[in-house]
């Protein structure tokens, strides 16, 4: 099955919701339909060329592999090796801003996998305390959320529904290049190997 972490960016309108309008299970306390991850690293498909992120839970039991676009995968591979762009990029100007603002993201979440697409949300609180959530592409949550040394959990029925849910111990090793640990000069070499057919995911 292929999964998309990015499809449906024309589709879903961005929305934010208020506390006060909408009880979420973040929002609400409620931790319990979701699981911490964190990001172990981003692979390349061997058939499609394009990148995976991979989340994994903080005992390595568990994982989830969402496809991304090229640019959100060196977004996340320059955070992941600390290395500092000259100008700030997408997810610096976000982070930024929100800086400026006296807002603080609290969490990032992947929340539902529907028709192979993923769909995530971002929870900022703002100076004056508000909670509010943020409709986001998992790629997008993902990447900011790195800046922000923020948390990132994946609700459980997303696992299920991805079928990834499993032991990692009894997982096959793949061939897959980690590119986790590539640097900035190593992806721009990647990046122009592409085809223009790997840069067309459906949106």
């Amino acid at each position: 099955m292929f999964l998309r972490g990015d499809a449906g960016n024309f589709d879903r309108k961005p929305r934010v919701l208020e506390e006060k309008r909408l009880k979420s299970p973040s929002m609400a306390g409620h931790r319990e339909d979701f699981i911490l991850m964190i990001v172990g690293g981003i692979t390349l498909d061997p058939s499609t060329k394009m990148p995976i992120v991979v989340l994994k839970d903080p005992d390595n039991k568990l994982n989830l592999h969402i496809w991304i676009g090229p640019l959100e995968a060196t977004a996340m591979a320059t955070e992941l090796e600390g290395i500092k762009p000259q100008r700030p990029m997408t997810h610096d100007l976000l982070r930024n801003l929100l800086a400026e603002f006296g807002a603080t993201v609290e969490l990032a979440e992947i929340t539902e996998l529907r028709e192979n697409t993923y769909f995530a949300r971002i929870q900022v609180k703002t100076r004056e305390g508000k909670a509010l959530e943020i409709d986001s592409r998992p790629s997008d949550a993902i990447a900011l959320a790195l800046r922000t040394k923020s948390p990132i959990y994946v609700a459980k029925k997303v696992l299920e529904a991805s079928s990834e849910l499993h032991e990692s111990q009894g997982e096959q090793q793949t061939s897959d290049q980690n590119l986790a640990g590539v640097s900035r000069d190593k992806w721009s070499e990647i990046l122009e190997r592409m085809s223009p057919e790997d840069f067309k995911y459906k949106m």
